[in-house]
């Protein structure tokens, strides 16, 4: 069920704890869902439109990262204050939301990876674009796994987008069947044709029909960043290389040091400083 249904992981921390000033927030995917999250400004108190970063994390995760020794397998902290600390004192807001099916956020069923992820996104880019803080044309996105498959897709049909960071996207139909098989052994490997007709039951994107590289190729006046652990059990570094070369405008790939999955998200925790000097130089 953790792969159709989610977890509300819950939300213990805030930016408070990295002294930063922050709203809460309350706003509509593009197709309804409820939404939660808190706003950062770059100037609290202040209308001056200032740029902003918008952070969409990964799968059973929350707005602040993830948690360890929440799941039911071996996973990391992975901490998004560092970067959202550095990237407020570089003169951005920063926006950070619950997906639907995570935190405190409402549900929709199935999550698909990506899909219909993305109207979580695109409703929370269009709530950017209702204040007077927020410069509507300068908005990027850090997206994590699951957040980064909704970024990828969900960017298109909210321009101007002028950066995302996305730290280990991947085609879902590749990350679920090498989850499977890591957790499961061989039973776990065959069961993705089930699982393919299990959403077309539900009437939900396929898994094995989802591929954001062909949204990243729609990015023509976004850069694009990308992030891929060496040492990454469930996704591959040839999908997201296929996402490289499919990028208009492209920075080279961060093959980031890894013996796991989780290790690779750690890039935005552990690199905070160059999380905010990509934003820096293209937002």
């Amino acid at each position: 069920m953790l792969m159709t249904k989610g977890s509300c992981q819950p939300v213990t921390r805030s930016p408070a704890e990295a002294g930063l000033a922050y709203e809460d927030v309350t706003f509509t995917a593009s197709d309804g869902v409820e939404l939660r999250g808190w706003f950062t400004p770059a100037q609290p108190g202040s209308d001056v439109p200032a740029p902003t970063v918008v952070f969409v994390h990964g799968w059973l995760w929350n707005r602040l990262g993830n948690e360890s020794g929440l799941v039911p397998f071996i996973d990391r902290d992975v901490d998004f204050l560092p970067a959202s600390k550095a990237l407020h004192d570089g003169g951005y807001n920063v926006l950070h939301f619950d997906l639907s099916n995570h935190g405190e956020s409402g549900s929709r069923f199935p999550i698909t990876y990506g899909p219909w992820e993305a109207r979580d996104y695109i409703g929370a880019v269009a709530y950017l674009r209702t204040r007077a803080d927020v410069d509507p044309d300068r908005i990027g996105a850090v997206g994590t796994s699951m957040g980064g498959n909704a970024v990828l897709i969900g960017s298109p049909y909210c321009l101007p987008i002028k950066a995302v960071l996305l730290v280990q996207p991947s085609k879902p139909y590749v990350f679920s069947s090498r989850f499977a098989a890591d957790q499961f052994g061989r039973i776990g490997a065959t069961s993705l044709p089930a699982l393919d007709l299990s959403y077309t039951l539900v009437r939900a994107p396929r898994p094995s029909t989802i591929d954001p590289g062909a949204s990243a190729a729609r990015l023509t006046d976004t850069m694009q960043k990308y992030v891929q652990g060496t040492g990454d059990q469930w996704g591959t570094m040839e999908v997201v290389e296929a996402f490289v070369a499919a990028a208009p405008r492209v920075l080279p790939l961060v093959r980031y040091p890894s013996t796991e999955r989780y290790g690779g998200y750690r890039y935005v925790n552990e690199q905070a400083d160059d999380v905010a000097a990509f934003f820096q130089e293209d937002l």
